[in-house]
């Protein structure tokens, strides 16, 4: 599926897009090159250019595509505790197609620090579409994929927003 559809699809129907991710295979590799790496990017270019600092926009980069990853990690080791399945790439799929939101919201880096009240408004969303996902993805029972999603989500949603958020040297970098 295009980057375009797919992201459409998880913003506006989640619930059937769910059902599409969960059927197509996908390796950890495939993941990265063709979803997380690209939409990861969006917040490190918009911080790029309000901020004008390459460290920090690398520095946001760097630290999405490692959290993506441990969250991936820890969704996994949780994932039989609420009656689902041990399964990595599925628990990247869940992690990396639920951040999507997140990822997209990135673009109001270029506000500063207004764009941090949009960047907690996404990150609702994307964990709706997490217990949407933790259903499908990783077998976890109706009931407890809400359980689940507070145990595994806050692991990532913090670190995830430090780098949304420039310091207060950040917005006028030293000559």
């Amino acid at each position: 599926m295009n980057l375009v559809d797919r992201v459409k699809g998880i913003l506006v129907e989640p619930r059937s897009e769910w059902v599409k991710i969960a059927a197509e295979p996908a390796t950890v590799q495939s993941l990265y090159t063709s979803w997380i790496m690209i939409l990861a990017a969006i917040g490190p270019i918009a911080l790029l250019l309000s901020v004008q600092s390459v460290q920090i926009a690398i520095a946001q980069y760097v630290l999405s595509l490692i959290i993506t990853f441990v969250l991936a990690l820890i969704v996994d080791a949780l994932a039989p505790s609420f009656g689902g399945a041990k399964d990595f790439v599925a628990s990247l799929k869940l992690t990396a197609y639920s951040y999507t939101i997140a990822w997209l919201a990135g673009i109001f880096n270029l506000l500063g620090i207004f764009g941090g009240a949009v960047a907690l408004i996404a990150t609702s969303y994307a964990i709706y579409t997490f217990v949407l996902g933790a259903r499908g993805l990783n077998k976890a029972a109706v009931a407890k994929a809400c359980q689940f999603t507070p145990d595994a989500v806050p692991s990532a949603t913090g670190p995830g927003l430090l780098p949304a958020t420039p310091g207060p040297g950040a917005t006028h970098p030293p000559p």
